[in-house]
């Protein structure tokens, strides 16, 4: 089922709380990231999952296969619906990633891996990463390896989605940040993969993440649900 997730990057408590409030009765997916779970700390995910909003949790875990355990164990206690690794840690650091979440009584929740940030060009792949094959060749291999970790899904552009799914399999999720409208106020920002909610839908992502269109919008609800209606309703 696809589903459009919020991303929150807010610095305070009383910014998210105020933001959500615009929101009534709805529920949207939120994801939370490390500039907030860092200023809050993990009592900020408490708030919100009462709140009754699904929760992809989004620190980007890259650590030795242990410490990585041994953080999927405390962070299952939180009760979120998503979290994530980076792939480049390694298939055994994946592995520990998965394990530590079952150990801590969290098997239903769906663990992904980063492949590689929408922020990324493939130029600075080959010149400050010293990454020479091509961006999708990475993003494919680094999606097999999750795969074969047992994980979920992957994070990826939804440029790369077809390519995922082709190789893992139509279960396998695809989370797809980088989503944007060619006109308006919002341009690409940070982003170097984008594309608009439509194209995302139509090239097969389950999931888009979308921040400062929603976050940033005069009405943030309208942006919300014109995004749901090109991604899900149509």
């Amino acid at each position: 089922m696809r589903d459009v997730i919020v991303a929150c990057d807010f610095s305070t408590r009383e910014e998210m709380v105020r933001f959500l409030s615009r929101f009534g009765a709805r529920k949207p997916y939120l994801k939370i990231g490390m500039e907030l779970f860092y200023a809050e700390g993990p009592d900020i995910v408490r708030t919100i999952k009462a709140l009754g909003h699904p929760v992809f949790l989004d620190l980007k875990l890259h650590d030795i296969p242990n410490t990585v355990k041994r953080t999927m164990v405390a962070l299952s206690r939180l009760s979120v619906d998503m979290v994530n690794v980076h792939a480049a840690g390694t298939r055994a650091m994946m592995e520990a990633a998965r394990e530590g979440l079952t150990a801590g009584g969290a098997k239903a929740v769906k663990l992904i891996a980063v492949t590689q940030l929408t922020s990324t060009g493939p130029e600075t792949m080959r010149d400050e990463l010293l990454i020479h094959a091509s961006m999708d060749h990475t993003v494919l291999h680094y999606a097999n390896n999750a795969k074969r970790a047992g994980l979920s899904g992957v994070v990826c552009s939804p440029l790369e989605v077809r390519g995922v799914k082709e190789t893992c399999g139509d279960s396998f999720l695809t989370v797809t940040p980088g989503i944007r409208y060619p006109s308006g106020n919002v341009n690409a920002d940070d982003q170097a993969r984008v594309t608009t909610p439509a194209a995302a839908r139509a090239l097969g992502a389950d999931y888009i993440v979308v921040g400062r269109p929603i976050t940033s919008a005069e009405d943030p609800v309208a942006a919300y649900e014109r995004i749901c209606a090109d991604f899900i309703e149509t």
